[in-house]
């Protein structure tokens, strides 16, 4: 389905991808949702946003859906006296988290969604004290509960020889924090239940604190696995509302930061996986190859993760032909070491029995769930922003895109293997032919209200920005910053794919996936 199909009235963002913008009222909020459900149309984020000034504006819901030609932002303004909307939860399940997230930071609410708990809001925050509200939380009373130790009302299953097992928030191993609640018969799951939220830290509304032109810093810091994805898409919706169009030269560095981010997570979990299914020599190659690499990084532009080189504009450091030549030689070095590895992991019986119908997740769970990203990607939802919505230097690049039906963790890490093998082959291509122009072009923002955003396909998914500046009288300030992670449609299908597995399995199963937490806990 085409956006042009909806018959709604739209703008067009100011931004290189195809993007566009439209106000609804909730009858149309609805009936966009059931109708891109059946056509296959993905709902890629939900949020809230308080756009009261004076006696202007209102508190507005926001979506963000993925269709054939592009990406549509609806705006839902809501009444003054019962700020609740449509709930999307019965035609978009992932939207179901959001909604509750949505809740708990504005304080507008999804009408007859099923599941109304707190979801950021373990109990420990201000009574009536929503963080993204203009009037704020801080002046309200603390709740009764003051430390969040009240109960969460998890789902119980009963049955003879049920038991649950608890496992976190805190975990043995340096990770953060999540609950995951198990419900076993013997060792086999029944239903996992997750409770995540710990690691909230009001990174949304410090965006509205800082100068704008500083605010990509903030960006970078999310989640130090995707520091250039989330870099990128900030700067790419601020740099919309400028409407700043950066040089062939800078979008080539900008690819190749993030491809070489890519490459790092990939041989990063390659090697742990080997170490969960108890094959440690995979490991210690893997993590012998993914230093090598955060080395040069480090060498080659200041920082292993590439921190900070990616700003409004452009990017922050350029490269040499010396510099060039050595990126494009490891690029060949890691090539032929991971081509074996990948033979020592496919004939090796031990590691395939504990990978094949592991943790599956069918295609048809996937579409219904709304699996993304490389997750999705193993459970033949063939997208990938690179492909799909290509934008400079992707346009010229022809990126192919690997895809699995089997959903499962064998699948993976197939995928895994295949996307790391393309980003090296991408790298090549980019480093021989760089483009022409300046590394960093000026911003000029605007002096009145603007929208702007930000897509790229990082290694997890679709890591997607959306901006609302306040332009007027003089403000020059972000008024809004939303950051989608791919891990909120990511974490509730991890619940589906370990039923039936045992509990042994689960750490397999979780890197498997690789979700995110502080992406997800904005």
């Amino acid at each position: 389905m085409l956006i042009s199909d909806l018959g709604l009235d739209v703008e067009r963002l100011p931004v290189a991808l195809p993007m566009w913008r439209a106000s609804v009222r909730a009858e149309t909020w609805r009936a966009v949702a059931q109708t891109l459900s059946t056509a296959g149309g993905r709902l890629l984020s939900l949020w809230g946003s308080d756009r009261r000034r004076g006696a202007a504006g209102g508190l507005v819901v926001s979506a963000a859906y993925v269709l054939a030609d592009g990406l549509l932002w609806l705006d839902l303004p809501l009444g003054e006296r019962n700020p609740g909307y449509p709930d999307l939860a019965p035609f978009f399940p992932c939207a179901a988290r959001m909604q509750r997230a949505t809740a708990d930071l504005l304080g507008v609410s999804a009408e007859g969604a099923a599941d109304r708990r707190g979801w950021l809001d373990h109990g420990a925050w201000p009574v009536q004290g929503f963080p993204l509200r203009r009037e704020g939380g801080a002046a309200t009373p603390l709740p009764e509960d003051p430390l969040g130790t009240s109960e969460y009302a998890f789902v119980r299953v009963e049955g003879d020889g049920v038991h649950e097992i608890p496992v976190g928030p805190v975990h043995a191993g340096i990770i953060e924090p999540g609950h995951f609640r198990f419900a076993v018969v013997g060792e086999k799951v029944l239903r996992l239940e997750q409770r995540l939220g710990y690691t909230h830290k009001g990174v949304e509304k410090r965006f509205t604190e800082l100068p704008p032109l500083q605010a990509h810093r903030l960006a970078g810091r999310i989640s130090g696995d995707s520091t250039v994805a989330y870099a990128w898409a900030f700067c790419m919706a601020l740099e919309s509302l400028a409407g700043c169009e950066i040089s062939e030269r800078a979008g080539s560095l900008r690819a190749l930061l993030l491809e070489r981010e890519r490459v790092a997570n990939h041989l990063g979990d390659l090697g742990a996986l080997g170490n969960d299914a108890a094959f440690a020599f995979g490991l210690a190659q893997f993590s012998r190859l993914r230093e090598d690499w955060l080395r040069l990084s480090q060498e080659a532009f200041g920082h292993r993760l590439m921190m900070d080189c990616v700003i409004p504009g452009g990017v922050a450091t350029d490269i040499d032909g010396v510099v060039a030549d050595r990126l494009s030689r490891q690029c060949d070095v890691i090539e032929r070491e991971v081509l074996e590895l990948r033979q020592v992991y496919d004939g090796h019986a031990g590691l395939q029995d504990r990978f094949m119908t592991t943790g599956r997740v069918t295609p048809e769970l996937a579409a219904q769930l709304g699996l993304t990203g490389l997750a999705g990607r193993a459970s033949a939802q063939a997208a990938d922003l690179r492909r799909d919505q290509y934008w400079p230097p992707y346009d010229r690049l022809a990126v192919r895109i690997a895809t699995r039906r089997e959903g499962d963790v064998a699948a993976r890490v197939g995928v895994r293997f295949d996307e790391l093998l393309e980003s090296l082959r991408l790298l090549r291509l980019l480093l021989a032919r760089p483009g022409a122009g300046a590394t960093q072009s000026p911003l000029r923002l605007p002096e009145q209200a603007a929208f702007g955003a930000g897509w790229v396909e990082g290694w997890r998914g679709e890591v997607f920005v959306a901006l609302e500046w306040d332009g007027e009288r003089g403000a020059q300030a972000i008024r809004r910053c939303h950051v989608h992670d791919p891990s909120w449609q990511n974490w509730p299908v991890l619940e589906h794919a370990v039923i039936g597995n045992i509990v042994p399995d689960f750490p397999l199963i979780n890197k498997s996936f690789n979700l995110n937490y502080s992406g997800h806990d904005l």
